[in-house]
């Protein structure tokens, strides 16, 4: 008889909770590059016009915020930030990671240039700025949800629907950081009742997209042209833990969209409106640290799940606290700048 022992050796996760708050942060950056887009083109006259002029500085204040920190949760991710320069040194057009070392500095620097244009009143730039930022900004949203998707080696990863719910997910994200950021902003900057409604109506047709992709997705699944909902099924079968997450996350879901249907009386409570919005930005978090850190502890081989415990120092709940730390900062820094040196009117 030959007794053959199998060692599990062990090894540092591919994805860090860094990586969890860069695609949370870049997912709200390109909701708020396309918002900043939208409310500066059309009509340039009427209530619409307006509705736009009382939304852009919400959104411009997003861009900034979310643009100027995702990237430092990026580098962070790398496990050796100081590597980021190979990216240059030795570009593989063929590797995702590798364009996005591109991509993202000129999202970053044409996000930061239309936020200064905003500041300084040039519309007439803004204008000409902002094809140049919603190509980039969609080229991040290819990048950001093909670069897990490459992955072949996990179904839940290998998927079409990542990158659309990624996107959904994130823009929802910025209306909800919308609803939370807005409060902050000098009084006359703040948008008025009518505008907070656009915002929550954004949200529901973002969050009815949900809703379709993870129908279609099902149907799919069921039809058997799915892996990722076979494997879902069979995390959802044989392990509590991921059953009760998935339970959990469709309750919490739920109760948000409840929420965004019946806040339509509910939006000039500003402790209402921080509520929602932070529901909103929290299930597209949630859903982010499930996608990478609880499918990572899914084996690609064998039974069973690997074990995490997520490391208190800076690759864990300290890093993550930074991230959040530097948001609130960045968030200070632009309200005290605007309340310092007023934003220079200038009809979009």
């Amino acid at each position: 008889m030959q007794i053959i022992e199998l060692l599990t050796p062990a090894y540092e996760a591919a994805w860090l909770p860094w990586a969890v708050q860069y695609f949370f942060l870049v997912g709200i950056a390109t909701g708020a590059a396309l918002l900043t887009s939208a409310c500066i083109f059309g009509p340039g006259h009427g209530a619409q016009a307006g509705l736009r002029q009382r939304l852009l500085p919400t959104a411009v204040l997003l861009l900034a915020v979310s643009a100027a920190s995702a990237p430092v949760a990026l580098l962070a991710d790398l496990h050796q930030p100081a590597r980021f320069w190979h990216f240059y040194a030795h570009l593989t057009p063929w590797s995702w990671m590798s364009l996005g070392a591109v991509l993202m500095p000129v999202f970053v620097l044409l996000s930061l240039l239309m936020c200064a244009l905003w500041w300084l009143g040039q519309a007439r730039w803004m204008r000409w700025l902002a094809p140049l930022l919603i190509v980039s900004t969609l080229s991040i949203v290819v990048y950001t949800g093909a670069e897990i998707m490459a992955v072949r080696s996990r179904p839940l990863w290998n998927t079409l629907w990542v990158p659309i719910n990624l996107a959904l997910s994130g823009w929802l994200a910025t209306v909800g950081m919308g609803f939370v950021l807005y409060r902050f902003l000098p009084r006359p900057l703040q948008p008025d009742a009518q505008a907070l409604q656009a915002l929550r109506n954004l949200g529901l047709w973002l969050a009815t997209g949900l809703v379709i992709s993870a129908l279609t997705w099902a149907l799919a699944g069921i039809a058997g042209n799915s892996p990722s909902f076979d494997m879902a099924v069979r995390l959802f079968r044989e392990f509590p833990v991921w059953r009760l997450s998935m339970l959990g996350s469709a309750l919490f879901g739920a109760a948000v969209v409840g929420a965004l249907l019946r806040g339509e009386r509910r939006l000039h409570a500003k402790g209402y409106t921080l509520v929602l919005g932070a529901g909103l930005a929290a299930s597209a978090w949630a859903f982010r640290w499930a996608l990478f850190m609880g499918v990572q502890g899914v084996p690609k081989f064998g039974a069973g799940l690997y074990l995490y415990s997520m490391p208190l120092g800076g690759d864990g709940l300290l890093g993550m606290l930074g991230v959040a730390g530097l948001c609130v900062a960045l968030v200070a820094l632009a309200t005290w700048a605007l309340e310092l040196f007023p934003q220079r009117q200038a009809t979009v």
